[in-house]
């Protein structure tokens, strides 16, 4: 079943130049059907999103600042997507902003059986993004620099995340708990389940496109291929390296 999301975008909180490629993220998870950026399109500080909105039919809504100091753009978009998921339009919803204020939407959201994702900034504070299914943050999407308009061909050191102790002991984990008494797991189990348990992670904030070579370049484990039943197609393995005993000397 094809999935159709809403996707509402905080434009007073989210840079221009990601737009191409943050499109291109959303369509992997499902068709969007319903695209609207939210903003007072009066201040000249969004002057930017005109041209890349058109091109890519996104339909910006209005919405003025009435009091000073209070966000009138997130009340907007919270009143749209309770609207929308009560019609009945949509499977899922993605929310792309980095404002801890759609925590509590997203959450309701999913309490209404809605697939959710949130696409922010590494900024984004954490209650927001453990309220969504997945969350992705812009860094990783190689989009424009949205100062400098210059194309950003490979991640940024400084948005490149390094493999922790405690990252290796989450992954080694959740290997853990799908493995069989081998201690072999499916790694798409094991890529759902670090999903599950951390939205946020995502191989790509390590510098590797899939999950695959994220695990094969760590040396605590090991990779099998095999086979299908119908030996059409490769299925891989994964478990953590078994610590072989030396041999005795004669």
């Amino acid at each position: 079943m094809e999935v159709n999301l809403a996707v509402l975008i905080d434009g007073d909180n989210i840079p221009s130049g990601y737009l191409k490629e943050m499109m291109e993220e959303i369509a992997k998870y499902g068709n969007p059907t319903i695209k609207r950026i939210y903003g007072d399109w009066t201040n000249p500080r969004l002057s930017k999103w005109k041209n890349i909105l058109l091109e890519n039919a996104i339909t910006p809504i209005q919405q003025y600042g009435y009091t000073q100091g209070k966000n009138a753009t997130d009340s907007a978009m919270i009143i749209d997507a309770m609207d929308i998921l009560y019609s009945s339009k949509v499977n899922g919803f993605c929310i792309v902003s980095s404002d801890s204020d759609f925590t509590r939407l997203a959450t309701r959201l999913r309490e209404a059986g809605m697939q959710v994702y949130g696409i922010g900034e590494r900024k984004t504070p954490q209650p927001f993004i453990v309220a969504c299914d997945r969350f992705i943050y812009l860094e990783i999407l190689k989009g424009k620099d949205s100062e400098t308009d210059v194309d950003v061909k490979t991640p940024k050191k400084d948005t490149v995340d390094k493999i922790t102790a405690k990252d290796l002991r989450f992954i080694a984990n959740t290997v853990d708990d799908v493995a069989d008494e081998e201690g072999w797991a499916f790694l798409g189990d094991v890529g759902s389940l670090l999903q599950k348990k951390q939205p946020n992670f995502d191989s790509r904030n390590y510098g590797f496109q899939k999950l695959t070579p994220l695990i094969s370049s760590l040396p605590n484990f090991e990779i099998e291929r095999r086979e299908d039943s119908k030996g059409r197609n490769k299925l891989i393995y994964v478990r953590l390296k078994q610590n072989k005993s030396p041999r005795k000397k004669k």
